[in-house]
């Protein structure tokens, strides 16, 4: 019986690996190629796992771009980490949260492949389906920071609207890293966070009284 699961457990850790290899090999050709150019012959030739094998794991190139979001916005929400801040109380560390939520230290091959989803969702419902739950997680997230910054906030549609400014300037400033070289992004970066701290300090205001 223990070789038995010895065995069952060094199959799941090879198709783990397999799995992992294949993701970041696709990864690599989406950034470099694009997702039309990219299919899945191409990525059986560059990751050496065998097209067969490729659709036993996914059903599709969707499928395997789902996969890499869904890994990718694991290590880029940090999701733990704010939830732990938000249990200390540490405004500091919530605000921190979000300044690297709208940072520039991400890979620029992070924001090509975003870029290619963007690119994708007008004419492609999987991938707009993937947007979707993309721009759900980020938001419910940022959410939950900025009612924990401002919890005497009179107006929930103020924070609410602060949500979506961030997250259009965090795409804004993606795209805005693909297609200009010369732009000075920390600066960008640094007014983007006088913005949020702006809002941040308006959105805690006492709601005036009518009358």
């Amino acid at each position: 019986m223990k070789l038995l699961q010895c065995t069952n457990s060094d199959r799941a850790t090879r198709a783990d690996a397999r799995r992992e290899h294949l993701l970041e090999t696709a990864r690599a050709l989406f950034v470099q190629r694009g997702f039309h150019r990219t299919g899945v012959a191409q990525i059986a030739a560059a990751s050496g796992v065998k097209v067969g094998q490729i659709y036993r794991d996914f059903n599709g190139k969707e499928d395997i771009i789902a996969a890499i979001v869904e890994r990718d916005i694991e290590g880029f929400l940090y999701e733990g980490e704010l939830a732990d801040a938000i249990e200390r109380g540490d405004k500091v560390a919530v605000r921190s949260w979000i300044t690297r939520l709208t940072g520039v230290e991400e890979p620029i091959e992070d924001c090509r492949m975003m870029t290619e989803i963007l690119a994708e969702i007008a004419r492609n419902d999987r991938m707009a389906e993937i947007n979707r739950r993309i721009e759900k997680r980020v938001r419910g997230s940022l959410a939950t920071a900025l009612a924990s910054l401002v919890p005497s906030a009179a107006d929930d549609q103020c924070l609410n609207m602060l949500a979506e400014l961030i997250m259009t300037m965090c795409t804004g400033l993606m795209c805005r890293r693909i297609a200009s070289e010369t732009l000075d992004i920390t600066m960008l970066h640094r007014t983007i966070e006088q913005i949020i701290d702006a809002e941040l300090e308006r959105c805690s205001r006492p709601a005036p009284i009518n009358g």
